[in-house]
């Protein structure tokens, strides 16, 4: 009744074999030179067009910018505020609870 029934472990159905592992030697030949390196021909020019910053665009980004500061700014003051009423009214009990129980010693 008290001993745990363990699970019986399935038995494998056929043979597992390890794979085969190939090692093949490598040479090294001490003192060959590398190859000099072809000359890089000069990149062609983009086709793509480079990112214009207009006057719009770097205003929405500013906006957007100051919008997610904004919000993560309340978040972080009601985060704060909540911490805050929260030590306060625990402080408050516990003076209630020692004035009750210092109360009850006097009698």
């Amino acid at each position: 009744m008290f001993r745990p029934k363990l699970p019986a472990m399935p038995q494998p159905t056929g043979t597992a074999t390890p794979p085969a592992v190939v090692v093949e030697p490598t040479t090294i030949a001490p003192g060959t030179p590398a190859p000099p390196p072809a000359p890089a021909a000069p990149a062609p020019a983009s086709t793509q067009p480079t990112v214009q910053l207009t006057p719009g665009t770097a205003l929405a980004l500013v906006g957007g910018g100051t919008a997610v500061v904004l919000v993560v700014g309340a978040v972080l003051v009601s985060m704060l505020l909540a911490v805050a009423v929260t030590a306060a009214s625990v402080a408050v009990c516990a003076v209630v609870l020692r004035s009750l129980l210092t109360s009850q010693h006097r009698r």
